[in-house]
């Protein structure tokens, strides 16, 4: 018999947590399933080479939460576990400009300048949002770049979500509870150790599971791990949902065989991040089981206009690896965004990534300028440039650049039949290209790295693959004022469903140019405020179309 209750939420990242705290603290019996694994400080991987513990791909027995997704337009770098994203996410908690409300489709839909400030509030408060205290050498990196590209006076360092402890006490000093009142977890203090984006082991790092998801589990909310939703149907005659539904799943769990169960509860609420809600809800529209989501589903993906690059200083004597991940940002126009980012010292994986920079025209005839460049350093410059394309040493000898613009794009997503795998459908892009990269962030990499006697460095897949790597994919399932222009309203409501919500970065309506992970949360604090408490709710909430 299926398990009942009065919500399912599916996902437990930044919209996945919210909900379920503010769920049942309302009075609602909650369960959380979400198919990644659930973390302790000795589970976690020591570097990014113990690809078992790091890497999400069950069918390869890869059981971390790190996950790489290939599309035709773009990579992308998301994550999978209890706490979502937050596990393997680099803290980074950034308000975007107001006038972001004033684009996409979400614009006005609400008097989001006026409401959304409070939700913020709400969150920096919850997620322990503070300045980076731990400045180290890759941050004054950044800031010599700046100062040689004569942007200095926009450098700043970033708003993240880590408890740094008292100054007067050493790092990794054990407190209690710093943000609950006693409620939550006892924590540490940073010790600057860079390890955030391969799992935090100190419990300096605000992940979810030590706030929302915390607090959630106190107030009687159940996560369960390993458990990957499949289908989600109405209950009843009614096809709208209005008497609840039902939800299967089965077991990601090793050894478990694919264990199915099954829930009845009276709402949902989608989070799986922008990628696994699109994917599982085209899915469900596709076979019968939600018909009636709006056919804007898969539209408006955005990447937050993103590119990876960075400079090496080979043999460098500067540990770039220390510090929180990412510690400090610049802006080098109005429009472009650029965070200096780090890996722990070992964690070089991520270097096989990188390769030296190239300038020429996006396409395939870019990989011959890559290769005359490549042959011409190695001429010249033989020894530094066989350091800068071996991955040893790679997170202490790098600055990672992540480039961020706020200017408009957008992919959409489909299910396709890809020809190296014809025998079911996957998550496809569609659309025009995206930028390859960016002009600007370019030139600022190899301006900077002249003057500071760096080597600039860029993705292999810009090169070779002719895409763009991005950490942030958002929207596909965006708000609109009726089902023709989205496929929620302004409350995260799904048209033509009772009681069914999304809350995660599908639901963002705009290029944000800033890390999505504080608009997430603050978007689903306002969904969710517009619930009724447990007593009150009479379940025939619908989202209201314009002209209805």
């Amino acid at each position: 018999m299926p398990e009942h209750y009065d919500f399912v939420v599916i996902g437990s990242g930044f919209g996945g947590s919210v909900s379920a705290l503010r769920l049942a603290e309302k009075g609602y019996r909650v369960i959380v399933l979400e198919q990644g694994r659930r973390w302790t400080p000795e589970s976690l991987p020591h570097s990014t080479w113990d690809l078992r513990r790091w890497i999400w791909d069950p069918a390869l027995g890869l059981r971390g939460f790190f996950s790489v997704r290939f599309f035709r337009h773009v990579v992308v770098l998301h994550g999978n576990a209890v706490g979502g994203g937050s596990i393997t996410y680099a803290n980074t908690l950034l308000v975007p400009r107001p006038s972001v409300w004033r684009e996409g489709s979400w614009a006005g839909l609400a008097d989001w300048e006026r409401v959304m400030p409070q939700h913020y509030d709400t969150a920096r408060r919850m997620l322990g949002v503070t300045t980076n205290r731990r400045l180290d050498a890759a941050d004054e990196r950044l800031r010599e770049m700046a100062r040689a590209c004569g942007v200095e006076s926009t450098f700043y360092p970033t708003e993240v979500g880590v408890f740094f402890g008292d100054d007067k006490d050493p790092p990794g000093t054990l407190y209690p509870d710093p943000y609950f009142g006693g409620e939550g977890p006892e924590r540490h203090s940073c010790i600057g150790c860079g390890g955030c984006m391969i799992g935090c082991r100190y419990g300096a790092k605000n992940t979810l599971d030590q706030n929302y998801l915390f607090l959630a589990q106190k107030r009687g909310a159940e996560v369960r791990a390993e458990t990957r939703v499949v289908d989600v149907r109405p209950l009843g005659a009614d096809p709208t949902g209005a008497q609840g539904y039902e939800v299967s799943s089965v077991s990601q769990a090793s050894g478990s065989r694919a264990a199915p169960a099954r829930f009845t509860c009276r709402g949902v609420v989608f989070a799986a991040s922008s990628l696994g809600t699109q994917d599982l809800l085209l899915r469900l529209k596709a076979r019968g089981s939600l018909p009636g989501l709006s056919d804007v589903l898969g539209h408006g993906v955005r990447t937050n206009a993103e590119s990876l690059i960075g400079v090496r200083f080979p043999g460098s004597t500067r540990d770039l690896s220390r510090g929180v991940a990412i510690g400090s940002g610049i802006y080098i126009d109005e429009h472009t965004h650029v965070e200096a980012v780090r890996y722990p010292a070992g964690s070089d994986s991520m270097g096989l990534l990188t390769t030296v920079m190239t300038l020429g025209r996006p396409g395939w005839t870019r990989i011959f300028t890559w290769l005359g460049t490549l042959l011409r350093m190695l001429l010249t410059r033989p020894r530094e440039t066989l350091r800068v394309l071996s991955p040893r040493k790679w997170a202490r000898e790098a600055v990672i650049l992540l480039c961020m613009q706020t200017l408009d794009g957008e992919l959409s997503m489909r299910l396709k039949r890809r020809w190296f795998w014809p025998f079911s459908r996957r998550l496809a892009t569609s659309g025009a290209r995206i930028p390859t990269f960016i002009p600007a962030a370019n030139e600022f990499a190899l301006r900077a790295a002249r003057v500071t006697g760096g080597v600039p460095m860029t993705s292999v897949t810009e090169i070779l693959l002719n895409v763009p790597m991005t950490a942030h994919c958002m929207g596909g399932a965006v708000m609109g004022r009726d089902r023709r222009q989205g496929v929620i309203d302004g409350r995260n409501r799904v048209f033509g469903y009772a009681n069914m919500f999304i809350c995660d970065g599908s639901a963002l309506s705009a290029n944000l140019g800033v890390n999505p992970s504080l608009t997430i949360t603050a978007l689903t604090e306002h969904a969710m405020s517009h619930i009724a408490v447990a007593g009150e709710q009479r379940w025939d909430g619908m989202a209201e179309e314009a002209g209805t």
